[in-house]
């Protein structure tokens, strides 16, 4: 499972930031792969989330990252 860890930050407040871990089973994506899809994942949760911004994504092995 790979999973896709974006820091987003509130419109109308940038200074209010936060991590949000995604999640998507995939069989044999690669890190690059990864990238790829983890905009089309990040797009969709945007969609959902109107108020947040996205600073920046990365993508990993699910629970390579620790989550606060």
């Amino acid at each position: 499972m790979i999973e896709v860890v974006a820091m987003v930050c509130f419109i109308s407040d940038p200074n209010k930031c936060k991590d949000v871990h995604l999640s998507f089973a995939a069989e044999s994506v690669t890190p690059q792969q990864c990238m790829m899809y983890g905009q089309m994942e990040l797009a969709k949760w945007t969609e959902g989330n109107p108020n947040w911004t996205i600073r920046k994504f990365s993508c990993g092995r699910s629970g390579r990252f620790a989550k606060a």
